[in-house]
This record gives structure tokens, sequence and C-alpha cells, in this order.
């Protein structure tokens, strides 16, 4: 994953302003490479560094931008991960349903069917959102 000095000059390339806030939500996301909630991102950040309602309006900026992505597990808020520069954001995610754990999946073999899909429908630009649930090693156990 890129550095904090990478990620703030993504920043200043799109005019925006790097804050503190900005860049210590970016240092969080750096070094936890998973899905995280909005809550989960706040109470990673260093106490003082920013309100909740910063880390809301941050993340948006940071969506529109292409520098994180949204996903939605189904389990009661978005989560967002951190996307290298030049990264579309199309993976698959294998989640936990015992204890949320997230593993991300980088296989994906829906390629060949949107194309069938497009081909059949006459829709362009045909995409898709996968999820996987399921429980881990350490849940199935207990």
């Amino acid at each position: 994953m890129a550095e904090l000095p990478e990620l703030t000059d993504r920043l200043r390339r799109e005019s925006r302003r790097v804050t503190g806030p900005r860049q210590a939500i970016l240092d969080v996301m750096r070094r936890h490479p998973h899905p995280l909630l909005i809550k989960e991102i706040h109470a990673l950040l260093e106490t003082g560094d920013c309100d909740l309602v910063t880390v809301y309006r941050s993340m948006q900026l940071l969506q529109k931008m292409g520098m994180v992505k949204r996903v939605e597990f189904g389990q009661g808020g978005a989560r967002f991960e951190l996307l290298a520069e030049g990264d579309d954001g199309h993976h698959h995610h294998l989640v936990c349903t015992g204890c949320a754990r997230v593993l991300q999946l980088d296989e994906c073999l829906l390629e060949e069917v949107e194309k069938r899909i497009a081909r059949s429908s006459g829709f362009k630009k045909v995409t898709h959102r996968l999820e996987f649930f399921g429980l881990c090693p350490q849940c199935a156990r207990g």
C-alpha cells in the first residue's frame, strides 16, 4: 500500500487541502488494509485528531476522488477501503458472519458473464457487486 506522503500528494493533485484530519484518516486507512466502518476509523484516530462528522465528510470526499471505495455487507453501515492509485477497486470479499472478519478475494470469474449479459441485453458498461459470507475457521470451531 502507498506511503502517507504519496496519499497526501494525491490530495494535492486534486486541488484539495491536506488538512490534519484528512492526513490522519489516510494514515489509519493505510495501516488497516481491510474495509473499515466510519466509527472504526474514528476510534483508530488519535484522540483529538478529528470528530466523527469530519470523518464522514472526509470519506465522502475521498470516495468522490476515487481514493476510497465504499462497500456494504448488509451488516449495518458502509465500510471503506483505500484504493491504490489507478485501482478501480474491483474485487470481492469473504465476510465471516460470526466475527465480521473480512478477506479480500482478488479472483473474479464473472467477467465473461458480464460480457454475455451485455451482448444479450444491449446494456453497456455492465458491472457487478458480489460478496461471499460464511464462518471463518475460528468461528466454525466455536
